[in-house]
């Protein structure tokens, strides 16, 4: 059989390996802390449970939504004009199956095979995938811990600006968990308005920052509206990640592209799934610094304790994770993963599979309780791998 040349760039997802790795260590009979995949173990809140069940009790809530609700939207926008002092127009809202698909499609309706698109470096994977999968070319950009992780535009070269398309941002950044202030999107803004890139960025960590306030909107810098849109989900800051609904606003042009591509692949998100995010969205917001509180403490412990015995690990200030240059006498990221997780079961991401300057890191997620972090931690310091 013969399959496309894209599948020649194209390997399985790190999670998908590590799971393997996973079973079996499990299958000998030894304890796996698995600090991988990025899903929250907080619990929903009632409320949300409770619209989803009503809703799911409806024999008519099980035919193609084909549209968002009306009150979807009227959600989605009056809680970014309450969070973020953001005003949303109805045809610059649209529901997509989590960030991770809308990423995967968004530069389908934006560029012709062979086009330019400008990605960080290191980044989350998906964020390379989307531009393949359209077939565009990529450059690029790396975050530095000299400029504090932030995009560098002025290192852009000017020809690779004049040709881009469009330009993948993230913050607070998932691996590297760096934060963006609101000069970093001027910035941003200017240079995408000055070479006619669309910007897209993903802001599904901003309820995540964790001893600052919570992150702002891009779309809050003047003409954002006329150069991007924002992917923000419910995933992260609601813990609701297997109900895959997440949202892109913005651009009225890039939205109405957007959906139309979107409608020949997709008859909607589930009415019930809907009704959830209604909830979440309109109910009680004390969830949000709930979490915030949760993940501080786990970040603490991991951070703090990794330091205690050697391991100099800095706090992470914003997402859910922990971004670990790897230990003194290891270099290679994929091969520390393997001997962490054969001597302690302890299961963490190679930073290679962000992008080549992820080289050098690991990245933790913290979803695991205070204890078992711990438990991590003191299972590392026995292995002897810290030297």
């Amino acid at each position: 059989m013969k399959f496309a040349d894209k599948m020649q760039v194209f390997d399985m997802n790190i999670f998908s390996k590590l799971e393997d790795k996973k079973a079996e260590i499990a299958k000998s009979g030894r304890e796996v802390i698995n600090l991988s995949v990025g899903t929250p173990d907080f619990k929903p809140d009632d409320h949300v449970i409770a619209a989803l069940k009503e809703a799911a009790g409806v024999a008519d809530n099980f035919k193609y939504s084909l549209a968002d609700l009306p009150e979807l939207i009227d959600a989605v926008i009056a809680w970014y004009a309450r969070r973020y002092g953001v005003t949303l127009e109805r045809d610059q809202v649209m529901s997509v199956y989590g960030t991770q698909e809308g990423m995967a499609h968004v530069a389908l309706p934006i560029c012709n095979p062979g086009d330019l698109v400008i990605a960080p470096d290191p980044c989350y994977p998906v964020f390379m995938f989307g531009p393949r999968m359209a077939e565009a070319e990529i450059y690029y950009t790396p975050l530095k811990k000299e400029n504090g992780f932030l995009i560098d535009f002025d290192s852009i070269p000017q020809d690779v600006a004049q040709r881009a398309k469009m330009i993948v941002v993230s913050y607070p950044n998932n691996p590297v968990t760096a934060l963006a202030t609101f000069e970093f999107y001027e910035k941003l803004v200017a240079w995408a308005q000055k070479y006619d890139v669309v910007v897209v960025h993903d802001n599904a960590y901003s309820e995540l920052v964790m001893d600052e306030e919570p992150g702002m909107s891009f779309l809050k810098v003047p003409g954002a509206m006329d150069v991007g849109i924002e992917f923000n989900s419910l995933s992260k800051s609601y813990n609701l990640t297997g109900l895959r609904i997440s949202f892109a606003m913005g651009n009225t042009e890039i939205i109405r592209n957007f959906r139309c591509l979107r409608s020949q692949i997709d008859y909607g998100i589930s009415f019930p799934v809907q009704k959830a995010a209604i909830a979440a969205l309109n109910g009680p917001q004390d969830i949000l610094e709930r979490n915030r509180k949760g993940y501080r403490e786990r970040r603490d412990a991991l951070c703090g304790g990794l330091r205690s015995i050697g391991w100099d690990v800095p706090d992470s200030p914003g997402t859910m994770f922990v971004w670990a240059p790897l230990p003194s006498g290891y270099d290679k990221s994929f091969d520390f993963v393997l001997e962490l997780m054969e001597k302690t079961g302890v299961i963490c991401v190679p930073g290679e599979s962000f992008g080549p300057a992820g080289e050098g890191f690991v990245r933790f997620a913290l979803v695991a309780g205070v204890p078992t972090i711990e438990k991590a931690v003191r299972l590392i310091a026995e292995s002897g791998i810290v030297r």
